[in-house]
């Protein structure tokens, strides 16, 4: 793409979502924030984005030529696994291993169920060819590769099976890779057109059914993402953009596009990372050590742990899972990704009467952008939870969107009284609440298991709400986790997509080299880490990144020596020798101890994998300019716009403030029961809360109660 003129200084975060598609534009020469939202386009999201950042350019009075870069996340990659959209995809293994991507690691996810349903592979078993070659488990040819094989098994796949994507996965890869490297230039030699993924480039680490299985879901989604960025960049460029395109990836960095391209895998969680990743500027722009982010769309529900302004991240990854909360009953993926718990509980998330048990359920079924909920006029029929958060008060009808999509009380009144109160011979005003009360618990009981999983009490920490519903639920969240304080940024409707524009350039590279760290080859070590530094800093200068301002931080994946799994443990510099092992292994135990409580100090220790994480420092942005007015209250009563009742939990309908967010200047308060309306969003605060504006225009909500 074309390098940016001299004047473009604008950039755009773009989130899209199941429902909604958000935007923030920040242009720091101009003083300039401005924000958007309109509903997704799931045929085809480029439509709501170009529709979306079209209008906010002329709301700014800007063009295309005025940007100079374009912050991009998806959940096509993860929604192409879900629903089984993706390429036709061969696989080349080595000779006697082409069921081990069906055989996995033979254990079944749930011991008791007769009927189990295995997690399918994306590979039939008559796409999987086996390739003559073997390398030890030293790095070592046993077998030199068959190139004949390669060529013949290719063309069977291409011409007979007509595969639109090929991935190879051979034994030992990772520690040699030259086998993969020679298939893929036959491959390319005979069928230049053919994506191909390899799994000594993809995922280069020990364990060749996750390995193989990664290289097979990056070959799967590849066709379809090259397409889609493709068409995107083509349509901007037509528009006149000339800047930088990014992507945001799982583990919530940003990469260049032609990363999204080949390794289209890593962003699998590309949408929801950018949440974390705004949490994460909050929290070390407010000073909060301990947060816990809470990004509810129209959707899903996202919760992440916060830790020293950066959210916890994990190394693998299952996706497209039988049973959605089933550990196991997915397809395991080698990549790094933002450590969360997403659940079915959004706006858009279907309230029903079950007829086995006669019980409401609420969830994981979501009405998405189409035909969305009954309010939004647009043909639903099932009540859901923005319905019920619409009778309860909680929203105005007139104000959805700034007033843009007014929104039908009546429709929905009438399918909750049909659907759900009669089917419980309930109140009707009880039913909405049980919709309600029921997401709340799920979300909450949720975010305990997950907090509780790291060691974590979540009395200690504070709540980060955004999300078009975030805010909308955040205070009864909060209370029912005991929490002592709830933060809620200015836009938070749309604060995903701030993420994006905050989030580094960033990358994390990983090369498997097992051993006990007494017999290691530092040397190869060495290597190692060099190998992926040169490769980490070309990433990233590609992404845009001042080469003076990359850092790198080297890890190491260990354990003991006879487990079976393995943990990050954090290495004390770039260059490795004998001196270090005394703080190497003092570095495993202070890691081992906080996860287990306990460290077994005479057992041997091995190495499996090594990291290195590379990033350049992100930007601060403020939305403190966006939709504010320039005179602001510091007296809360004259941002008032009216009443409003409300129906909460435990105390009846009362009479609440309605608060313009964007009149609410820095040093205002006022007390709960209360209602602050945003273009996007609007934040609710219980009786007995006292609320207030920061500084950086968020508003602060202290819960009733100690916490404890």
């Amino acid at each position: 793409m074309a390098q940016t003129g001299s004047g473009a200084t604008a950039r755009i975060g773009v989130d899209v979502g199941g429902t909604f598609t958000d935007f923030v534009l920040h242009d720091a020469a101009r003083d300039l924030v401005a924000t958007g939202k309109r509903l997704t386009t799931p045929h085809d999201p480029s439509e709501a984005i170009i529709a979306g950042i079209e209008r906010l350019l002329q709301e700014t009075g800007l063009g295309f030529a005025d940007l100079h870069g374009i912050v991009h996340g998806t959940t096509l990659v993860t929604n192409t696994i879900i629903e089984r959209t993706g390429a036709k995809v061969g696989l080349l293994t080595t000779a006697g291993f082409r069921d081990a991507i069906e055989i996995g690691r033979e254990t079944r996810y749930d011991l008791y169920d007769l009927f189990l349903e295995a997690p399918p592979t994306l590979v039939p078993r008559h796409r999987r060819l086996e390739v003559p070659e073997r390398v030890d488990v030293h790095g070592e040819v046993l077998l030199p590769l068959d190139e004949a094989a390669v060529r013949a098994a290719t063309r069977r796949l291409v011409e007979e099976e007509g595969i639109e994507a090929l991935a190879v996965g051979f034994l030992h890869s990772y520690r040699e890779g030259r086998h993969e490297a020679r298939a893929g230039e036959i491959v390319r030699d005979l069928y230049p057109d053919l994506p191909v993924s390899l799994s000594s480039r993809v995922a280069p680490e020990i364990r060749e059914f996750e390995r193989t299985s990664t290289a097979c879901a990056n070959a799967y989604v590849q066709p379809l993402m090259r397409r889609y960025l493709d068409r995107l960049e083509g349509t901007l460029a037509s528009r006149g953009f000339a800047g930088r395109l990014h992507v945001m990836l799982s583990g919530g960095g940003i990469a260049a596009v032609q990363d999204a391209r080949d390794y289209p895998i890593r962003l699998i969680e590309s949408g929801p990372a950018a949440g974390a990743m705004a949490a994460s500027f909050l929290a070390r722009l407010t000073g909060l050590d301990h947060v816990v982010s809470f990004d509810m769309g129209g959707t899903t529900a996202k919760m992440c742990l916060v830790e020293d302004a950066a959210p916890d991240r994990k190394f693998d990854f299952e996706a497209g899972r039988v049973r959605r909360f089933q550990k196991g009953s997915g397809l395991p993926l080698k990549v790094t990704v933002v450590d969360m718990i997403e659940i079915g509980a959004g706006g858009g998330s279907i309230a029903r009467v079950d007829r086995g048990s006669g019980l409401m359920k609420v969830g994981p079924r979501s009405a998405g952008a189409v035909p969305g909920p009954i309010c939004y006029g647009r043909g639903g029929t099932e009540p859901t939870v923005t319905d019920s958060d619409l009778v309860l008060g909680r929203l105005d009808p007139a104000y959805f969107l700034g007033g843009e999509m007014a929104l039908d009380m009546q429709a929905v009144r009438n399918a909750i009284e049909a659907g759900i109160a009669h089917g419980l011979s309930v109140p009707h005003d009880d039913a909405a609440l049980g919709i309600r009360r029921i997401v709340d618990e799920t979300m909450a009981a949720a975010t305990r298991m997950h907090l509780a999983e790291k060691g974590r009490d979540p009395r200690r920490y504070t709540l980060i709400a955004f999300g078009g519903a975030g805010p909308v639920h955040a205070y009864d969240l909060a209370r029912l986790l005991k929490m002592r304080r709830l933060v809620v940024p200015l836009g938070a409707g749309v604060a995903s997509a701030l993420g994006f524009l905050v989030a580094p350039p960033a990358t994390d590279l990983v090369r498997s080299l097992p051993g006990r760290l007494e017999r290691l080859d530092w040397d190869r070590v060495n290597a190692l880490l060099a190998e992926m530094l040169e490769e980490g800093r070309a990433l990233l200068l590609e992404a845009g990144a001042a080469p003076e301002e990359i850092t790198a931080r080297p890890a190491a994946d260990m354990r003991h020596v006879g487990q079976g799994f393995e943990i990050p443990v954090p290495l004390p510099a770039m260059t490795l020798g004998e001196a270090d092992l005394p703080a190497i292994r003092e570095s495993f135990f202070a890691s081992y101890r906080e996860r287990f409580g306990r460290a077994l100090e005479d057992l041997p220790i091995e190495a499996l994998s090594w990291r290195l994480a590379l990033q350049a420092p992100g930007r601060d942005i403020s939305l403190s300019a966006a939709g504010a007015r320039v005179e602001g209250y510091t007296d809360a009563a004259r941002a008032a716009r009216g009443m409003r009742d409300v129906l909460f939990e435990g105390v009846g309908w009362r009479a609440c403030t309605v608060y313009d967010r964007y009149a609410l200047a820095p040093g205002a308060s006022f007390s709960g029961p209360a209602l602050v309306e945003e273009r996007e969003s609007t934040c609710v605060i219980g009786p007995g809360a006292t609320a207030s504006v920061d500084s950086f225009r968020n508003l602060v909500v202290e819960l009733p109660g100690s916490g404890e």
